[in-house]
């Protein structure tokens, strides 16, 4: 019997470390997730609650010294004192949600039931009213002496108090429920009616109405274990419903983050702690002490259970959260993420295969020259893409002599496929799709008067001019795909936050924001990136011609101007907005007033490259996209308060 309670005993322990664990890390993720959500805040309030009340349990499990014994049970007070008002301030958090929001009267309860709360903290820390504890010796456990509290006359206040805030807690969360349209939402809000009463259930002082010393006995532990468990699972539950609220992803991925949070975080954490506690006691394993192999344990563990959910994450992923038609799509995107470098690692890979050519055909430089227009910004016919060896004036040469070039590229074939050219050996290099398509140019140092490859190095350099071919391929691909998405994902604006419009019942009373919103422009983040991409696209492209921003007032005001062309009507109406942001008086470069003005015009007006305007500026590159993200943002607040001021202007008018 004295080993079964020492057991209980220990396995208590192991769960409140488990609840404090588990608590703490949903705590941080919903507060590094949605921070700016009223529902994950009030909710980190309950989590923190909790987590205090269990971390001095695990405190009381290391044996302190009985006054700091006493001091941890008056601290604890905190948590189990604030938990009811807390899971109240949840529930008029999720009510609010759901478009009812307080008028007053729930706000005013709210703050005098954390004064009361708070009222209940002091009695509890610095007098006996509350409690009264009482100094227990325990026979089961070799004579140790704990301290047990037991109930004094205010007590029974504070019993009343919880039960009855729960009680309208539950109310409030069921009216939340009512409210919700979908059905998926509706079956959320009653997973968090159910799972939000278990904090207040785990962390109530039942051992103040058992018996002095109770709590430690068979019959108490087995109660004080089983309602932990439910508490670890009921948490974990909890921590569904919550991840929803306040999230700018779709519920997929917020299932996905979850998993793979939970997966990695806290059960990792549960594997090491169960590891360690477990461990330890053991007397001989492998002729070690078990506290000597503990570390081993542990690390073997983790490694293993890391390993583990790296294999089983895409099945789990598959059965748990997606159907077949969207995993093999999704597959497809995370497919393509692999697949796709950016422009640094293309360029790094031709370096590497000019190295090669140096090295292979003993030759001193090299060069690869594009003759496609990168993106929308090269206009001239040819970049030079990658040097290896010094050719500094190679840049120069090309430009004055580059018709020449392309007239005599042109005259070569496959069967001769090199031509002398300045000091150099020139090849074309064709687009694998079009082969009669040149695309690039490669150029190596000449190393004799004459063409003098032998059969090898022209094998050898019919493989390189290959190669380089794919990458030029890749970087002109890849460039498009980069291109689309800039213009078309700013558009992709749905969000679990608009989601939340058509979930829940509407408000009472329309709120101010709704009145003074721009259609669905109302998040301005996403009016600013669907700005960025129309002026990336400024001349052409789907951030112009698919944007949301066609659909503003201002930009249908300007149909009849543009030849009822949408596309130029938006063109129109970013050139005013960006018109307001010159300063009186006459155009200077290098003033500091006139920097914004100058990015926006030269940039997208002016059809300037990055590099010519950052020279025109004195500015470094760097410094001039910083500036411009700016100078971006006040074209995205003119065009703002041009919408809402046209918006106003209509409404007066009715």
């Amino acid at each position: 019997m004295i080993d079964l309670i020492a057991f209980l005993n220990q396995f208590n322990e192991t769960l409140a470390s488990a609840i404090v664990l588990i608590a703490f890390s949903l705590l941080l993720y919903n507060l590094a997730r949605n921070l700016h959500d009223r529902v994950a805040r009030t909710s980190g309030i309950v989590l923190g609650c909790m987590t205090l009340v269990y971390v001095v349990d695990v405190f009381i499990s290391l044996n302190p010294n009985l006054p700091s014994y006493e001091a941890a049970l008056r601290l604890q007070w905190i948590g189990i004192a604030f938990m009811p008002v807390a899971i109240y301030h949840l529930s008029d958090a999720l009510l609010a949600t759901t478009g009812l929001p307080s008028r007053g009267r729930r706000r005013r309860v709210i703050r005098l039931l954390y004064v009361a709360g708070a009222l209940f903290v002091l009695a509890a820390a610095f007098t006996n009213v509350m409690f009264q504890p009482v100094r227990v010796v325990l026979p089961d456990f070799n004579n140790e002496v704990v301290i047990s509290l037991r109930a004094r006359e205010l007590f029974p206040f504070y019993v009343f108090y919880a039960i009855v805030v729960t009680g309208f807690a539950f109310y409030n969360v069921q009216r939340a429920r009512v409210r919700c349209l979908a059905r998926g939402t509706r079956r959320r809000m009653g997973y968090l009616q159910i799972a939000m009463l278990t904090p207040a259930v785990g962390v109530f002082p039942f051992s103040i109405l058992l018996g002095a010393g109770e709590e430690f006995s068979l019959i108490g532990l087995l109660l004080v274990n089983a309602a932990n468990i439910v508490v670890v699972f009921m948490l974990l539950f909890l921590a569904y419903p919550l991840s929803f609220f306040g999230s700018r992803v779709p519920d997929r991925q917020v299932k996905v983050d979850l998993m793979r949070f939970m997966l990695r975080g806290p059960a990792t954490g549960l594997l090491a702690l169960v590891t360690m506690t477990y461990t330890t006691p053991m007397t001989r394993i492998l002729g070690l002490s078990g506290e000597s192999f503990m570390l081993f344990a542990v690390v073997g563990v983790v490694l293993l259970w890391q390993w583990f959910v790296h294999l089983a994450l895409p099945f789990l992923e598959k059965l748990l959260v997606y159907s077949g038609e969207d995993y093999e799509r999704l597959s497809q995107l995370q497919s393509l993420a692999e697949r796709l470098m950016t422009r640094a690692d293309l360029l790094q890979l031709l370096e590497a295969l000019l190295e090669s050519v140096c090295d292979n055909l003993r030759v001193t430089s090299a060069f690869v020259i594009s003759v496609y227009i990168n993106g929308n910004e090269e206009e001239n016919g040819f970049e030079l893409l990658s040097v290896v060896g010094a050719l500094s004036p190679l840049v120069s040469l090309v430009s004055e002599n580059w018709n020449a070039l392309s007239e005599s590229l042109r005259a070569l074939t496959p069967e001769s496929p090199l031509l002398k050219w300045q000091g150099f050996w020139i090849a074309p290099i064709y687009s694998s799709p079009h082969p009669n398509l040149v695309h690039g140019v490669f150029g190596m140092q000449s190393r004799a008067p004459e063409i003098d490859l032998t059969d090898e190095e022209r094998a050898a350099l019919h493989t390189y001019l290959r190669r380089a071919a794919q990458t030029l391929d890749d970087l002109k691909l890849q460039g498009k795909i980069f291109a689309a998405l800039e213009g078309l994902l700013p558009q992709m604006s749905l969000t679990r936050a608009s989601a939340a419009e058509i979930e829940y019942s509407p408000p009472r009373t329309p709120s101010p924001a709704a009145v003074e919103r721009a259609d669905d422009m109302e998040d301005q983040e996403i009016f600013a990136e669907q700005v960025r991409a129309a002026l990336r696209h400024f001349w052409g492209g789907p951030g112009l011609t698919e944007s949301r921003l066609l659909d503003l007032q201002i930009v249908k005001d300007e149909l009849a101007e543009n030849d009822v062309s949408p596309a130029r009507a938006l063109r129109s109406v970013i050139t005013k907005a960006i018109e307001r942001q010159r300063p009186e008086g006459e155009r200077k470069l290098h003033s500091p007033e006139w920097t914004i003005y100058n990015i926006l015009a030269m940039r997208f007006l002016e059809r300037m490259k990055v590099r010519d305007v950052a020279a025109k500026l004195a500015m470094g590159e760097s410094d001039l996209f910083r500036k411009q993200r700016v100078a971006i943002e006040s074209v995205a607040a003119t065009l703002y308060d041009m919408e809402r001021a046209r918006r106003r202007t209509s409404r007066s008018k009715e």
